[in-house]
């Protein structure tokens, strides 16, 4: 398996990081067991010390039209697939052009805008261990129970791009801050807003070092420049202890936090 070097505070939408080497999985490599599969890292938290690092290769990048379905790989960037609809009129992907991603991420956490969801129009995916049907995984809001890597996925292909869902999802997003971020840093509870709980125990705009909840949008975890991994952990630690003990909620990170010591664990 061929390897890179990637700079994680040039490479991540958080712009924090160091630089590791990290694995490139193509066709033919069987090989991945050992690896956390990451994608363009737009909603990914790399710490000072990360498992071992994979990506796919560029042979898993295409999108193509196959037995009347829309087949994309698992390392094709959201842009592209938004591009792709827009030129062939293909409807259902217009969301998508508003999260930033690859097709395998957006899939990995059944990414979406509201009820505008990945897994809406999804019929099957392909994994380094052959077929599997949306009947046979399990996905609810912001999660999937997947754990292999995303090499392809197949949708129900729909013809009749709609301009005026651009325009809504735009809209949807304009309140979102443009600063280095890794978009919403919690999921919302059920029935609540995790923005407003965080506004509430008045974190909207605390600031450690460059970390800090944006005044724009207090579900937004920003760097201003120089942001360090334990800033941004303090800060999220802060925010779940305080919203526990105002409203006993456990906000659960929508970031995905790479670094052993929080691999797989819940923050508190």
């Amino acid at each position: 398996m061929q390897h890179k070097t990637i700079n994680f505070k040039n490479y991540s939408s958080f712009k924090i990081g160091s630089s590791f080497d990290v694995a490139v999985f193509e066709k033919g490599d069987s090989s991945y067991k050992d690896f956390y599969l990451i994608g363009s890292c737009n909603n990914t938290l790399v710490g000072n010390n990360p498992p071992p690092l994979m990506i796919l290769g560029k042979d898993f990048d295409y999108i193509k039209i196959e037995d009347n379905t829309l087949k994309i790989g698992g390392a094709t960037p959201s842009g592209k697939i938004a591009s792709y609809c827009k030129k062939n009129n293909i409807a259902n992907f217009e969301f998508v052009s508003h999260l930033p991603g690859k097709l395998g991420g957006l899939v990995y956490m059944n990414a979406g805008l509201k009820e505008y969801e990945i897994f809406n129009y999804l019929i099957d995916i392909t994994t380094p261990n052959g077929v599997k049907t949306k009947d046979e995984i399990k996905y609810g809001y912001r999660n999937t129970n997947i754990n292999e890597p995303i090499l392809e996925a197949t949708f129900e292909l729909k013809y009749g791009f709609d301009e005026k869902k651009v325009e809504m999802f735009k809209k949807m997003r304009s309140n979102q801050p443009s600063t280095p971020s890794a978009g919403s840093c919690f999921k919302n509870p059920q029935g609540d807003y995790a923005g407003r709980l965080i506004e509430a125990v008045g974190l909207k705009g605390v600031r450690v070092g460059d970390m800090a909840f944006s005044d724009e949008h207090a579900n937004f975890l920003v760097n201003y420049g120089d942001g360090k991994f334990e800033d941004a952990i303090h800060l999220i630690k802060e925010a779940q202890k305080r919203v526990k003990e105002e409203f006993d909620i456990s906000l659960e990170c929508e970031i995905i936090i790479l670094d052993q010591e929080y691999l797989g664990k819940k923050i508190l």
